[in-house]
């Protein structure tokens, strides 16, 4: 869900006041036209989305830009009031809720995750240092990106039968590899860490939580995990990268982590309290989670803030965050100087995902992803295939496993989906469902000794383990 390593019909355009004052300013963001031409491009030309809704929030209003379809095959149009699955976009939910509960003097940034977790869990701790709410919140934990017993009965479903007591026993047994605070990795077992605890802090059940204290609020009628009648009527249906129907995800356990579904609509209400167009009892938590910052140590000099990433691409600082489940992609962003927000959700999963198109209508500095490169499948012998079947590191708590069913290759990214890659040479293979390449080096008997993934032009080595 959302910050992968691969990069959580009919036009419809809507103005809707939403509390913002209207003005005969030139805006900075591109016209509905050119945004326009942009989806049709990412869902006619690339393939890459069967639907897109873009919104956009700014001094002269709000607007939103549709194209595409409910579902594959299926005319009727998205608009700014379709469902989607938001995925780790929910990750900036739940840090609102954490800032949310330190204004009401209910937790402290530096409170023990042990404190709200009964006594018989041992949170794993470090240097005589215990993970606090706010390391959870800014990913420095020191925690992996997934718990090793996470192990999905269903693919389709990956996160449905993990349960709280698989959640206590990993947290028990794990031992941390690095000091806590000390750097940031992205964490969706951190992101429904947190969102446990301050559930059970309050009392209620997650979605309850944001509900009581965000959504209700503020108004957002339709974002929440169970899906009303009214809410499933305008549900997206999700797509794979292959653009076929994928099932929902359940995340009962580490519903923080991305659990949420909502719209448009509705993500533009939230970005107009952050954004200070509506009044919002919500506005001092929301300023919170901008003043705590830790470094990320991405380009354009990435800094994490309660749940929010902040990236500054050009002149102007971008509050962002992204997120992808099995069969959808969303962005929401917003320019604080500029007064700007971005929503983009699509329903269909692309490693890739929407997160450009939302950055670049947000600063124009930030190109839109190139159109894939053509690659041409070749005929090999599927006997070399068994070479490269392995096990690859690309990072620390990140493998590349490589996998071969009868003639057909496969590369499954650590807690990813498995994709197939075609061959384009004897050691050189591509992706379809993203423009990304690997090639395999082999030593005299044809054996790989490590790979190299190509993508956005960077070229990532990754040595063989046993």
């Amino acid at each position: 869900m959302g910050r992968q390593i691969f990069g959580l019909i009919f036009a419809i355009v809507l103005t809707r006041g939403g509390g913002v004052a209207q003005s005969h300013v030139k805006s900075l963001v591109p016209p509905d036209s050119e945004i326009r031409q942009i989806l049709v491009e990412r869902v006619d030309t690339f393939h890459q989305g069967v639907g897109i809704v873009v919104g956009v929030i700014e001094p002269q209003g709000r607007r939103v830009v549709a194209y595409g379809g409910l579902e594959k095959g299926d005319p009727r149009p998205l608009n700014g009031d379709t469902v989607f699955e938001i995925g780790s976009a929910s990750k900036v939910f739940t840090s609102l809720a954490l800032a949310d509960m330190v204004q009401r003097g209910e937790v402290a940034l530096t409170d023990p995750v042990a404190k709200y977790l009964p006594a018989e869990v041992k949170v794993p701790e470090r240097a005589g240092r215990a993970i606090t709410l706010v390391d959870l919140s800014t990913h420095t934990s020191g925690l992996p990106r997934m718990p090793s017993n996470f192990q999905p009965k269903d693919p389709a479903n990956p996160y449905a039968d993990y349960t709280v007591e698989q959640l206590y026993q990993f947290l028990s047994t794990y031992q941390l590899t690095r000091d806590i605070g000390s750097q940031f990795e992205y964490s969706n077992l951190g992101g429904g860490l947190l969102g446990h605890v301050l559930a059970r802090r309050a009392g209620m059940d997650y979605e309850a939580l944001v509900r009581s204290r965000i959504t209700g609020p503020l108004g957002m009628n339709s974002t929440g995990i169970t899906l009303s009648p009214d809410m499933k009527a305008r549900l997206a249906v999700g797509h794979n990268y292959q653009l076929k129907p994928v099932p929902n995800w359940d995340l009962p356990a580490l519903a923080g982590a991305g659990a949420l579904r909502s719209s448009v609509n509705d993500l533009l209400t939230f970005l107009a309290a952050n954004l200070g167009y509506v009044k919002s009892p919500l506005t001092p938590a929301m300023a919170a989670m901008l003043a705590t910052r830790r470094p990320t140590g991405a380009t354009g000099r990435g800094e994490i803030g309660l749940g929010w990433l902040i990236a500054k691409p050009s002149d102007d600082e971008i509050v962002w965050h992204n997120g992808g489940t099995g069969g959808y992609r969303s962005f929401i962003g917003y320019d604080q100087k500029a007064r700007v927000g971005v929503v983009v959700l699509s329903n269909t999963f692309t490693a890739a995902g929407v997160d450009d198109i939302g950055m670049h209508l947000l600063d124009s500095h930030v190109p839109l992803m190139a159109p894939p490169k053509e690659h041409k499948e070749v005929a090999v012998d599927p006997k070399v295939f068994d070479g490269y079947v392995g096990r690859y590191q690309l990072a620390p708590n990140f493998i590349l496993t490589i996998t071969r069913e009868d003639d057909q290759l496969y590369a499954q990214a650590t807690n990813q989906p498995k994709l197939p890659i075609f061959p384009e040479g004897e050691r050189e293979f591509f992706y379809k469902a993203v423009d990304a390449q690997i090639t395999f080096e082999t030593d005299s008997k044809g054996r790989a000794t490590s790979l190299t993934l190509h993508q956005n032009g960077a070229n990532v080595p990754a040595k063989r383990i046993e």
